[in-house]
């Protein structure tokens, strides 16, 4: 194994835990990344999702506290068995559909040309719901109801086109129904949970043949650098937000998707 290899891993997943829970698209920026730095890792592009899991356990690890006193009031609490509830159907979606179009998202749509236009687009559907955002009707978590839920899981589904971003999906979704700023980002870090955990699972599945020793250090080097990077963007992304909103993401996504495509076509 080369030490270029190894430097690339930790550079992808020191940016996929700097975007996975951003409106940016983390899928879209490593698509972009493996292509431009021809990255030779493990097939099947299971290292892309598997190190997601990294920035994943970064939030359960934050979250922790949290879910731990969920975890305890099952049994007793309406509140918090309604919550996770939400979550499973909130998930569902993405799962049904994750499932029946695996072969056709992972064959088609993931092309670098397909994330820069989706990163275009999505920025300027950010600027938009920003610019229209309704007078917030839910603003905590625990308030969401499941029909509400299901509608952002459905929401969620389109981030399985590269570039459209889960976390954007399911955030800015959520603000266009009616959620709070906040809630909304703290419902997408909650989902995020089951949903990619679920994506791993899957993928490992499909691609587990084609895993040895050397795939299995990359994926660890990449794993924990998204573990790192993610749990710093987590501390940090509510509190932005409540200041900044999402319109600097939009115009980051607007301006990367063209640099990027202009790159693309240069190459």
């Amino acid at each position: 194994m080369s030490i270029e290899l190894l430097l690339q891993a930790i550079f992808l997943g020191i940016v996929e835990g700097l975007t996975e829970f951003i409106p940016v698209s983390s899928t879209g920026h490593l698509i972009l990344f493996v292509d431009l730095l021809d990255f030779q890792g493990p097939p099947g592009r299971v290292f892309e999702i598997a190190i997601q899991l990294g920035a994943i356990l970064a939030v359960v690890l934050l979250y922790f506290q949290r879910l731990w006193k969920v975890a305890l009031a099952l049994p007793t609490e309406p509140v918090a068995r309604l919550f996770v509830f939400n979550l499973f159907v909130a998930f569902l979606p993405a799962a049904l559909v994750g499932v029946m179009a695996h072969g056709f998202i992972k064959s088609v749509l993931f092309s670098p040309y397909v994330v820069c236009t989706t990163l275009i687009l999505g920025g300027i559907v950010i600027l938009l719901v920003e610019r229209l955002l309704p007078e917030p009707r839910v603003r905590e978590v625990l308030a969401v109801s499941p029909w509400l839920a299901l509608k952002i899981g459905a929401i969620q589904c389109l981030a399985m086109v590269p570039g459209v971003s889960r976390a954007g999906a399911t955030i800015i979704g959520a603000m266009a129904l009616g959620v709070e700023r906040r809630a909304a980002t703290e419902f997408s870090f909650f989902l995020a949970m089951p949903t990619m955990l679920g994506a791993v699972v899957y993928d490992v599945y499909k691609n587990w043949r084609q895993l040895d020793f050397d795939n299995g250090l990359v994926i660890a080097i990449g794993f924990l650098f998204a573990f790192l990077a993610g749990g710093l963007v987590v501390r940090s992304l509510v509190r932005f937000v409540g200041r900044h909103g999402f319109q600097p993401f939009g115009w980051y996504r607007i301006v990367v998707g063209s640099v990027m495509l202009a790159l693309l076509l240069v190459k």
